[in-house]
């Protein structure tokens, strides 16, 4: 490993740190991450004590394992998920832990599984963590996804390429858009942030009630309520911990309400969910339900993922990103959601975000169901942004104003 490429891997370890989790002296750090990523766990760890951790506990796995138990398992406990790590993830959060969770995918590992084991799978999973996802989307704790190179990953990204040569090639885009590769990672973010965070102030002063999609297979319109907010991608947490929950991120987001989206939306980038693509799809929303549905490839995944429970077919995200931003300007399709999102505006079926309600975090779920917040076990985003996408907004007082022209913010 040479000194330059040591240097970006520091940087992008003290990132993740810094400005991802921003952890705080005494906090206990949880790391779900891959086998294959501990090399790079350590340096993470080491940045975790310098910052003062009181314990680091990595927690790794293996793809391959739930494959296994997809093939091998018999369907009756597919259902199963511990109670006691059930348990112990709220007990997690309660005494104010920081978790990271560290990707490193095979895009296609669960292509040729059984798409309905796979849903059981996942939905038993979303079932028995519910609790603990609402410390998530309530941004209670301070939480981060980020991304590690896997052989399988970087082939599928780069597929003309040897092995060695499509693994460095994936590095270096990871550096680049999280900008380890410049000095000073963590200032160049601070700076990044304070620019989303103007965005979502400017949107939240149009006070904009109704979001008009139009683009190549795509019209739609959107409700937003009044007491739901523009954010970018930092949180605070319940203790007052500023953190950003993914690296990289180029979004301004906010939650729609939940039967206010009608008309067809149709899919931009492929979306990888659970270790299968689904491609080339289209969702048809009427009083804010999927009504209808085609893919070209991934369809039974897509029938399952939306098949999850009763919120799985209404959106809980409504996100903004600019077609001229550092990933899409790589032209590279990264069958990554972290990435592919940040590269494309995009929405997400499923569990909406309690950050985006004003006073959200003090609010019941009869109160945050009567402003149109969807609750499910599954959050998903999918890309429908493009050069060719616009997007109107009517603000409360029934004045049309540009949003996004042309895929990127209007002057």
């Amino acid at each position: 490993m040479n000194q330059e490429f040591q240097q970006k891997l520091e940087n992008y370890a003290e990132l993740l740190i810094k400005v991802g989790l921003n952890l705080q002296k005494g906090q206990h750090l949880s790391i779900q991450a891959p086998l294959s990523t501990a090399p790079f766990v350590k340096i993470v760890a080491r940045k975790a004590f310098e910052a003062g951790a009181a314990i680091v506990l990595p927690e790794f796995y293996d793809e391959e394992f739930k494959k296994i138990r997809i093939e091998h398992s018999s369907e009756e406990y597919l259902g199963v998920y511990p109670d006691w790590k059930a348990k112990g993830m709220i007990e997690f959060a309660e005494q104010n832990g920081a978790l990271l969770n560290l990707i490193a995918p095979n895009p296609s590992i669960l292509k040729n599984s059984d798409p309905a084991k796979v849903a059981a799978l996942n939905k038993a999973a979303a079932i028995a963590t519910k609790d603990f996802s609402a410390y998530i989307g309530g941004g209670k704790i301070n939480w981060l996804i980020a991304a590690h190179p896997s052989d399988e990953w970087a082939e599928s990204v780069f597929p003309g390429l040897d092995k060695e040569d499509a693994l460095d090639e994936l590095w270096k885009n990871i550096f680049y858009t999280t900008r380890a590769d410049q000095d000073d990672t963590v200032g160049l973010w601070k700076e990044h942030i304070a620019s989303l965070n103007t965005h979502a102030d400017r949107l939240n002063s149009q006070d904009l009630r109704l979001l008009h999609y139009k683009g190549p297979g795509t019209d739609l319109t959107i409700e937003l309520h009044p007491e739901t907010q523009w954010l970018s991608a930092e949180f605070t947490s319940d203790t007052g911990t500023k953190f950003v929950p993914n690296l990289p991120t180029e979004e301004v987001f906010t939650i729609p309400v939940k039967d206010g989206v009608n008309g067809i939306v149709s899919s931009t980038k492929p979306l990888n969910y659970g270790g299968t693509i689904i491609k080339d799809f289209s969702l048809t929303f009427k009083d804010g339900k999927v009504v209808d549905f085609s893919a070209e490839e991934g369809y039974e995944t897509l029938k399952n993922l939306l098949d999850l429970d009763d919120g799985a077919r209404h959106l809980g995200e409504v996100a903004l990103v600019p077609h001229d931003s550092p990933i899409s300007n790589t032209n590279i399709i990264f069958n990554n959601t972290l990435f592919d999102e940040n590269a494309s505006c995009h929405l997400a079926l499923g569990r909406a975000l309690q950050v985006c309600v004003k006073d959200g975090n003090g609010r019941s779920e009869d109160e945050l169901a009567d402003i149109g917040f969807n609750q499910s076990g599954t959050h998903v985003d999918f890309m429908i942004g493009s050069s060719e996408l616009s997007i109107v907004g009517t603000t409360a007082d029934g004045t049309q104003v540009s949003i996004f022209e042309k895929g990127d913010w209007a002057k």
